[in-house]
């Protein structure tokens, strides 16, 4: 079969259930049973939930245990240009023809019943890894944790919990205290959980549930912690046992190391698989995730901007995700770059509390349609929201017209600071019209 196959197969299980999202674990507990239970049949698991930071946090912790030489299975979502990255078999995106057979496989096991497109897909994420030998698996939740298809998982080796913020809400609650609760649904019994900075809510939630299930629990400050040092190429990582001076990790953004002392503190606190102090300096070292303040040089999209300009991308599509840019943002100068977003997100996600933090750094917002996703906001939504905010809100047709509206109104003399943000589907938008295929 060829990728055109898994394309053909993967729109057919779309139509097996009305809804995209409904949380349940009947459904995919069944179809496991028809596949041969799978999920007990995987190396050793880390189950990584929360709402900011969880890819991140799942990258760095791949690339420091294959730097210690082990083959590690991993399941992401989405994805951002082609299925397959979802699904990364013993360090190797699944290949076309074993994603086809594995998809028309879970298929016709599952005949006509109803199931969501996640538990189907997660099932055959299963059957892949089940069938090739790794040393670890490591599984990002999809959405919420309690009741998340990923949360089959039974006996895991540690789980981890990011920062938890506001996100999806009408799946997961409408209160930090209801959405720590889902995600620390994936918290096992005598599991170690890892424990990333937290509002002081949700770190309650969280210490009621590792109580409850008699897990151990290693919280961010409290028990492990990360230090910028005066050397901005280097931070420090601590915990009762260890003192480490380390370089920060290959992705952008102060924020990344806190997620990178979440990958370490797993990579030290699990006992599945040996991994050295040298395997930790490796992998932040090549650790790489797109979509997350990703700069794009010499792309066919940088020919539409002046020359000298910067153009940026991130997935970020909630408050949280905006703060984060803000920092980042505020290392530009405003009166020798004028900053540019071009802002296109989906129609359930908080704009005004996105584009809140970002006010009095943005000299324009360009508002744009998401193709094909029928859940996107209006542009003509997004560039009032901004216009109430007391920002510059305009439209374009597309994020290539919003690039080319830049290029005309830009001074020769301040080439513009562009990002790209809102939405990790439009994110994926751009890195394929950009010719850039995450592997």
């Amino acid at each position: 079969m060829t990728v055109n196959d898994s394309d053909a197969i993967l729109a057919r299980l779309m139509k097996l259930h009305p809804k995209k999202i409904d949380l349940s674990l009947d459904r995919l507990y069944k179809l496991l049973e028809k596949l041969g239970n799978p999920h007990k049949k995987l190396p050793p698991v880390i189950h990584i939930a929360g709402t900011n930071g969880k890819g991140s946090t799942v990258s760095t912790l791949r690339a420091i245990a294959e730097a210690a030489g082990h083959r590690v299975h991993v399941y992401t979502s989405p994805h951002l240009v082609r299925f397959n990255e979802r699904i990364r078999v013993a360090g190797s995106l699944i290949d076309d023809e074993t994603l086809s057979d594995i998809l028309a496989e879970c298929e016709r096991a599952n005949g006509n019943d109803p199931i969501t497109f996640f538990e189907v897909t997660t099932a055959a994420a299963f059957l892949a890894f089940s069938r090739v030998d790794a040393d670890l698996c490591i599984l990002e939740v999809g959405l919420g944790g309690r009741l998340d298809a990923t949360n089959v998982i039974e006996n895991p080796a540690a789980t981890c919990i990011t920062p938890v913020s506001f996100d999806h809400e009408q799946f997961l609650g409408d209160t930090i205290e209801a959405i720590s609760g889902e995600k620390a649904g994936i918290i096992k019994k005598g599991a170690p959980v890892i424990v990333g900075p937290q509002l002081a809510a949700a770190k309650k939630v969280i210490s009621s549930k590792i109580a409850e299930e008699s897990a151990t629990g290693y919280f961010f400050k409290d028990d492990w912690n990360v230090e910028l040092t005066n050397d901005s190429d280097y931070f420090l990582y601590s915990d009762q046992n260890t003192k480490l001076t380390l370089p920060k990790p290959n992705l952008i953004g102060i924020h990344q190391v806190s997620n990178a002392g979440l990958a370490i503190k797993i990579a030290m606190t699990q006992q599945a698989v040996h991994i050295p102090e040298a395997a930790i300096r490796a992998g932040l070292g090549w650790v790489r995730w797109p979509a997350r303040l990703q700069k794009l040089d010499n792309t066919p999209l940088n020919n539409l901007l002046p020359d000298n300009s910067l153009l940026w991308l991130d997935g970020g599509h909630n408050p949280a995700a905006a703060g984060v840019i803000r920092t980042f943002l505020q290392t530009v100068d405003p009166t020798e770059q004028p900053i540019f977003l071009i802002l296109g997100m989906m129609g359930t996600k908080d704009v005004e509390g996105y584009l809140k933090p970002l006010a009095n750094l943005l000299t324009k917002v360009i508002a744009v349609p998401i193709e094909g996703e029928d859940g996107a906001a209006k542009a003509a939504d997004l560039a009032a929201a901004a216009t109430d905010l007391g920002l510059n809100g305009v439209i374009a047709k597309d994020f290539e017209a919003a690039l080319s509206m830049i290029d005309l109104q830009s001074s020769r003399t301040a080439p513009p600071f562009v990002l790209i943000g809102g939405s990790l589907y439009l994110a994926g938008q751009v890195l394929k019209r950009a010719n850039i295929l995450p592997d």
